[in-house]
């Protein structure tokens, strides 16, 4: 049997800890039940995946996607000034 990584339990463990507190507003899963998307009122989504590694056994993946305004980096503006 062979065990998840330390690291990826971590990432998993901050993921799902980050819920504490939110409010779900839907939850979706997959038609082939591989994939699980619980959509928060505050914009993040959660997603719980089912992967499978290289040697083709299941591993489970869990990946918090915060809303766009939070992970937007502001766009650089350039304006041209006109007839020069």
């Amino acid at each position: 049997m062979s065990l998840t990584s330390v690291q990826d339990l971590r990432r998993i463990a901050e993921a799902v800890g980050a819920l504490r507190g939110q409010s779900v507003r839907d939850v979706e899963i997959r038609s082939d039940c591989r994939q699980l998307r619980v959509m928060l009122e505050d914009g993040q989504q959660l997603l719980v995946s089912v992967l499978l590694d290289e040697s083709g056994k299941p591993r489970l993946d869990a990946d918090l996607l915060r809303g766009v305004e939070e992970t937007a980096q502001p766009q650089l503006e350039v304006r041209f000034a006109q007839g020069q």
